[in-house]
């Protein structure tokens, strides 16, 4: 479990990272999301002693990372899929990191057939593309078979069949029980690998909650319906306040909750053939409330 407890970061007189107090479970996948410049970065190289805080506290399970000698036997982590040494061998790096945390060797090739690197593990990492240097990553975090894992934009440079694997691996991780936070800026997939989700915004706390309880949040919901006198309803729908788009027998309403338009359905006695409503999407909910914290919106002039 990572516990995070008004952690500030000031860089001169600007916060990077102001009062941030939350807490990552194990057991679930914890997206953590916020617009470029949020602080997540700062965040995550706070939580592994990488940057000292300014003010506030980071454990991890009970403790600083810092105060663990073996580190990769608690906490795996990937946070730049770049920061290796190209003139090693895939092999090379992680039999290094291995012998200086006391892993067996075994665990280097475990680690390589897992995330498929088995074939070129002897290759310099230098040749490698971005795809295989965050697979490379990812085999490092899980050296140690920690309980607590770490990622920072996992799946950049991965092609479908990778993004679908990392998804998979993180689910299982979960399942496992470890505690599995991922920082990502592609809602879509976050959508369908996150249980949980930590938001930032201009280094401060938006949101810590479920994906389901977030998503809801966002106001860009709607209800279709489907009715045989669809203009009758339409133009009841429109007095009420609601925006309308008719196609057929079927409207698509915002402004109004499927509550409030099966009432005036009954009321004055219309057929529905049926009343779904459906939620913002993530990127949607995301949008809207991060809009105050993006600072750098494109098309802004200055």
């Amino acid at each position: 479990m990572i516990e995070v407890n008004e952690l500030t970061k000031r860089y001169g007189k600007a916060n990077a990272v102001k009062d941030l107090t939350f807490t990552v479970r194990p057991g679930q996948v914890t997206g953590f999301l916020g617009p470029n410049g949020a602080g997540k970065s700062t965040t995550l190289r706070m939580i592994l002693g990488l940057h000292e805080p300014s003010s506030g506290t980071v454990t991890i399970d009970g403790r600083p990372f810092r105060d663990r000698p073996r580190g990769l036997r608690h906490v795996g982590s990937l946070l730049d899929g770049h920061d290796v040494h190209g003139g090693r061998s895939a092999v090379a790096q992680l039999t290094a990191l291995a012998r200086s945390n006391r892993i067996p060797r075994r665990r280097v090739d475990e680690v390589l057939e897992e995330v498929g690197l088995a074939e070129v593990a002897r290759r310099r990492i230098g040749g490698f593309s971005l795809g295989m240097k965050q697979r490379l990553g990812i085999a490092s975090a899980l050296l140690g078979d920690p309980p607590v894992l770490l990622f920072d934009e996992p799946l950049n440079g991965l092609d479908p069949e990778g993004v679908k694997w990392v998804r998979d691996l993180f689910g299982r991780l979960a399942a496992e029980g470890r505690t599995v936070f991922v920082s990502s800026h592609l809602m879509a997939e976050m959508e369908h690998t996150a249980d949980q989700l930590i938001v930032i915004g201009r280094g401060e706390l938006i949101a810590a909650e479920s994906l389901a309880q977030f998503s809801a949040r966002g106001t860009r919901q709607s209800v279709t319906v489907g009715t045989p006198t669809p203009s009758i309803l339409g133009d009841l729908l429109l007095a009420a306040g609601a925006a309308v788009h008719t196609d057929g027998e079927l409207l698509t309403v915002t402004g109004l909750t499927a509550a409030g338009i099966g009432a005036i359905a009954q009321e004055h006695r219309i057929m529905l053939h049926h009343l779904n409503a459906s939620s913002a999407s993530l990127e949607e909910a995301f949008m809207e409330l991060t809009a105050d914290s993006v600072q750098y919106p494109a098309g802004e002039n200055r």
